[in-house]
């Protein structure tokens, strides 16, 4: 792969990694919005919106257009909300294993008592 792509992709990626443009992209997933709609379901300065969507513009990932004074937002493709859609099955797998992992721990916890544990109970009993 070539370093301009690998440039192209990583600065993609980076466009979508803050929480603040994700909240965006998914607000955007119902249809275009002006930066007012965004500012008031983001409960954030105008100026902090206008910062994270000039991120998301400068990538390609959203596109503006301007209908007097309001500037309206949309995503530019809506492929964008399948890759949001595939990252949030894999996060979800991730947490499934994690919680499975720490119920298995929780088990060998309760059917295990090590001397540690045994001694911590013992001191928060006594008196």
């Amino acid at each position: 792969m070539h370093d301009s792509l690998r440039r192209f992709k990583t600065e993609f990626f980076k466009a979508l990694a803050h929480p603040t443009r994700i909240r965006i992209l998914e607000l955007l997933r119902a249809g275009e919005m002006s930066v007012n709609e965004l500012q008031t379901k983001l409960e954030i300065e105008s100026s902090g919106v206008s910062q994270q969507l000039a991120v998301l513009r400068n990538r390609n990932i959203v596109e503006a257009r301007k209908e007097g004074t309001s500037v309206y937002y949309r995503v530019r493709d809506p492929q964008v909300f399948e890759l949001l859609d595939v990252a949030r099955r894999i996060f979800n797998a991730a947490l499934i294993d994690t919680q499975s992992m720490l119920e298995q721990l929780e088990e060998e916890g309760a059917s295990e008592d090590p001397p540690e544990r045994t001694t911590r109970r013992a001191y928060a009993r006594a008196p």
